[in-house]
């Protein structure tokens, strides 16, 4: 597994929320709705320097929304299912507006569906003697068909 490190300063994602008590499934829901409306949007996401959208995020946070890691084992928080977006982009009715924090991450391209490279990525910060200074994000990058990549943050800036 090929593990790189990042820092990124605090950014915007507008998206769909919804909550693991939403039950099974819901993170797929929140993209299918997410993508289905992305027209609502689409004017306010970042793009790079040739036009690409700057990513599509799956951010998590606890039900505080402090971006603390989920609880219990990683079974209990919040997602966001969205775009990244211009600073000043106001969320449109039925969209929520999220501000990550700045931090310091160790990222790695997730396989099939991600949950391997979680854990494994869970050991290796064990191993390194790291810790999660908040909750992980899914990144889908629009320059990658679509690859997705798990962030680990590992120290707040």
């Amino acid at each position: 597994m090929d593990i790189r490190k990042c820092s990124k300063g605090p950014f915007f994602v507008i998206g769909k929320e919804g909550c693991t008590d939403d039950g099974a499934g819901f993170i797929a829901k929140l993209w299918e709705e997410a993508n289905g409306n992305f027209h609502e949007i689409e004017a306010m996401a970042k793009r790079d320097r040739d036009g690409n959208f700057a990513g599509f995020w799956g951010a998590m946070s606890d039900a505080t929304r402090n971006f603390r890691p989920w609880e219990d084992g990683f079974s209990k928080g919040l997602y966001l299912a969205g775009a990244e977006v211009n600073d000043d982009a106001a969320a449109p009715k039925g969209w929520v507006r999220w501000r990550i924090p700045s931090y310091e991450y160790l990222y790695a391209k997730a396989e099939a569906d991600g949950s391997d490279t979680f854990s494994q990525m869970l050991l290796y910060l064990e191993e390194q003697g790291l810790s999660l200074a908040g909750a992980v994000h899914e990144f889908i990058s629009p320059t990658e068909n679509g690859q997705l990549y798990l962030f680990f943050p590992i120290r707040r800036l």
